[in-house]
């Protein structure tokens, strides 16, 4: 028998017409790597629930089907033994610390099902060791960074020493070399102790190749269940955007063969580069013409979408990656000109080389004397669209802070639109800013998500002249409008916030962490209005750990550590040359073209006579 068993459920949140999981059958077997995939709102988390009791125990609702445990039911379980049993790391680390300390967080569960003290001091030394949280066993969990308290929640979780694993995106608030080491991590976990582990993840380019199978969700119902290389090329011939750059580069280049790492992409990378000619001209090596011959011919969907060497496959998300999306076609465009009527005229009447933020020497320390920032000098000019980098509490939220107004300067000075932050109240900044925290639901508060942007207009006395319902439509939201934001899933939630941001049009966006808990398709759909906002002389600041939306979106980045500014520049210059900080395609081309960081770059080099 399987370790877990489901068969036909379907689940109902409170009050929902439509099922969250729809006739769901599903097996996943001990010690295996399950990896779960789909869009914003598919039904993942709620399959993660589901498979640790919490639906609909916790959440309520009505459920049918059954879900299985070791051959038992998963309702006949008590909760104390299931707790040994099953551990779960959620979206939002916040709903899952409990205790102040950092320390005491990672024993609290130890200390509830009664472990001796020996054997519990053991544990906490070993994950805290294991996780680099020992320099904050004395902090407050309230003062860490977004990225530490998801490590803490997966620190307290791992010293239950559970038999299952599930984690619903673990690693959207790390930076990319902790997210490289959670991952090596667990797949020494699951390969060394057969943990069964099933991972819920938007970002696959550091986890697609480490499971051993990969279920793909689509409105409640699993499309797609086998190997990853399997899974891979069923995604991409139904051009669903959840493949890992790599993969994608191959399969858009008309290549059979579809690899899932870096290596097994250079060894074919390497075939093409020795043929010295660009794909579909009849001189490549024999067996890669005819791949390329084959996927060409048997590629379904629209041949011009597909071969077109300069089309990113996942940059016309509205072609790809929902009907709901194709339905609103027509609000996109109506956007679009609202854009260009309203903000960009208003726009051109400002001075276009007056830099909009400016920081000078800027230093801040926080009330217990943590020294946050040291020394920041900074300015970002309209039009710009700048990325902010670098490792979990290097001061990347503090200063984002700082630039909003929501953090006054221990010393030196931030300037924001000719206004000292010091003397200038937020309200003054709120009217031509927009601000995203790094938790969304700070922000979110009104009933229905149409009331939230209507209401962020109201308090500045702006008229709704549409664009409310154009803002929702550009992000996938038209059909969430009289819905509770408190209802969306993580990325719906992730992408109201987003809304609400940027219904007032302002001059200057300051995002942290924009593009968590969103899918491929929505990144796509962000990346494009935050540069096409940006050619119209808006300012965008985005603190991210998402290198590859850096790479195809961003201009300039700035990368801080330990609160000082390491580099600042130009996106190529940043990421070209880094070693965690640089996109799957970069790492990919390393030694053969420095100069390409994007997949749309590395087809242009493919299928180009210029390619090597």
């Amino acid at each position: 028998m399987s370790l877990f068993d489901l068969e036909n459920l379907t689940y109902y949140y409170p009050d929902a017409a439509v099922p969250a999981l729809h006739s769901v059958d599903l097996a996943v077997e001990e010690g295996e790597f399950l990896l779960v995939a789909g869009g914003s709102g598919s039904g993942k988390s709620s399959l993660a629930r589901a498979l640790t009791g919490l639906i609909p125990d916790f959440y309520g609702g009505r459920i049918g089907g059954k879900v299985c445990y070791q051959n038992r039911d998963l309702s006949s379980w008590r909760r104390q033994d299931l707790a040994r049993e099953i551990g779960m790391v959620f979206q939002d680390p916040d709903k899952q610390l409990v205790m102040t300390g950092v320390e005491a967080e990672v024993a609290f569960g130890l200390e509830n099902i009664g472990l001796p003290q020996a054997e519990m001091f053991r544990r906490v030394a070993e994950v805290m060791s294991f996780l680099n949280l020992a320099a904050l066993k004395e902090e407050f969990t309230a003062t860490l960074s977004g990225g530490q308290k998801q490590k803490l929640a997966l620190g307290s979780v791992l010293a239950m020493q559970p038999h299952t694993l599930i984690l619903d995106e673990p690693t959207s608030q790390l930076a990319p070399a902790a997210a490289e080491e959670f991952f090596n991590l667990i797949k020494r976990l699951n390969e060394e102790m057969n943990l069964t582990i099933v991972l819920v993840e938007q970002r696959l380019d550091r986890c697609f190749h480490l499971a051993d199978r990969v279920v793909v969700m689509e409105k409640g119902a699993i499309v797609q269940d086998g190997p990853p290389g399997a899974a891979a090329v069923w995604l991409i011939e139904n051009g669903i955007p959840f493949v890992p750059p790599v993969a994608a580069l191959f399969a858009r280049a008309g290549l059979e063969e579809i690899p899932l790492t870096v290596k097994e992409g250079r060894r074919l990378l390497k075939k093409i580069i020795s043929c010295g000619s660009p794909l579909g001209t009849g001189q490549e090596p024999p067996e890669i013409a005819q791949q390329h011959r084959l996927y060409k011919d048997n590629l379904p969907g629209d041949s011009e979408t597909v071969n077109t060497p300069a089309h990113h496959p996942f940059i016309n998300v509205t072609e790809v990656c929902s009907s709901q999306q194709q339905e609103t076609k027509q609000e996109e465009s109506k956007f679009s000109q609202l854009v260009n009527k309203v903000i960009a005229p208003a726009w051109q009447q400002l001075p276009t080389k007056k830099p909009l933020i400016e920081v000078n020497n800027l230093w801040f320390s926080y009330p217990n004397g943590r020294e946050a920032l040291r020394d920041i000098n900074l300015s970002v000019t309209p039009g710009e669209f700048v990325a902010i980098l670098g490792e979990n509490a290097a001061g990347k939220t503090t200063l984002l802070k700082q630039l909003a107004g929501l953090l006054k300067p221990s010393r030196g000075r931030v300037t924001v639109m000719g206004r000292d932050t010091r003397r200038a109240a937020t309200h003054e900044l709120a009217r031509h800013m927009g601000y995203l925290p790094q938790n969304p639901n700070d922000c979110l508060f009104q009933e229905t998500v149409g009331e939230e942007l209507r209401f962020t207009l109201a308090n500045l006395h702006l008229p709704d002249d549409g664009r409310v319902d154009g803002l929702l439509a550009r992000l996938g939201l038209a059909h969430y409008k009289c819905a509770n934001p408190r209802d969306l899933s993580s990325g719906e939630r992730q992408r109201v916030a987003l809304a609400a941001a940027l219904v007032a049009e302002p001059r200057l966006l300051v995002l942290d962490e924009p593009t968590r808990s969103i899918d491929y398709g929505m990144k796509a759909v962000l990346g494009g209005l935050l540069q096409e906002i940006a050619r119209e002389g808006i300012a965008v600041v985005a603190v991210t750990h998402d290198v590859e939306f850096t790479a195809e979106y961003a201009g300039r980045v700035v990368l801080l550590f330990d609160g000082k500014i390491a580099f600042d520049g130009p996106k190529h210059a940043a990421l070209g040359s880094s070693i965690f900080y640089s996109p799957q395609i970069s790492r990919l081309f390393r030694g053969i073209d420095s100069s390409v960081l994007t997949l749309r770059e590395a087809l242009d080099k493919m299928l180009s006579s210029d390619h090597i």
